[in-house]
């Protein structure tokens, strides 16, 4: 069985977790042994637009899982100065797909994962990112190393969930989960 977990903290950018759990969640057409959960440090984390979400687990989950995702928010830069909160992770990206949207690449960068990469995060990250030494591409939505992904704008979810459903499965999973949710016109026709 292969799984994967959504990290969510207080403050999380709405669209960042929800539209991760739905796309990931997606592949469960495919596969039906496959898990999707999202974990934090408690119970329950309360997003920067008010919403109030249960977790399904601890953050320790991270180390177990196949697919690690770090969404963005306002808390990412007081969590990558909580040794506390980050010695709860440790994770092997020679075996587990790493990823993040917008500033979650800075937790990913605090952990250490970026050391020698680039990586791309949302302008307002842009410096912060860079002064853990990391090239930050300001000018690609997407950046891959090896089972390491960054993304920046909320809707390259849309490419970065593709990058890891792919790394995950194949291209026909993610060809199908894609196209799922693309415009009309733009993606094929899906039947469920």
């Amino acid at each position: 069985m292969k799984k994967a977990v959504i990290v969510a903290f207080d403050k999380f950018t709405d669209i960042d977790i929800f539209l991760a759990w739905d796309l990931l969640n997606r592949v469960k057409f495919r596969d039906k042994e496959f898990q999707v959960k999202i974990i934090g440090t408690g119970s329950s984390h309360k997003s920067v637009c008010g919403l109030d979400i249960t977790t399904h687990g601890l953050i320790e989950e991270c180390n177990e899982a196949d697919l690690v995702f770090f969404g963005s928010g306002q808390e990412t830069r007081n969590l990558v100065k909580d040794n506390l909160y980050l010695e709860r992770f440790k994770l092997n990206p020679s075996k587990q797909i790493i990823c993040s949207m917008c500033s979650g690449a800075l937790i990913i960068a605090a952990l250490g994962h970026l050391n020698g990469l680039s990586a791309t995060t949302y302008p307002s990250a842009f410096e912060d990112l860079e002064n853990y030494g990391v090239k930050v591409h300001k000018d690609k939505h997407l950046v891959t190393h090896g089972n390491i992904g960054t993304a920046a704008g909320c809707l390259a979810a849309i490419d970065l969930f593709g990058w890891a459903i792919e790394k995950l499965y194949d291209s026909k999973v993610k060809d199908a989960v894609i196209a799922s949710v693309l415009p009309i016109g733009q993606g094929q026709v899906c039947i469920y």
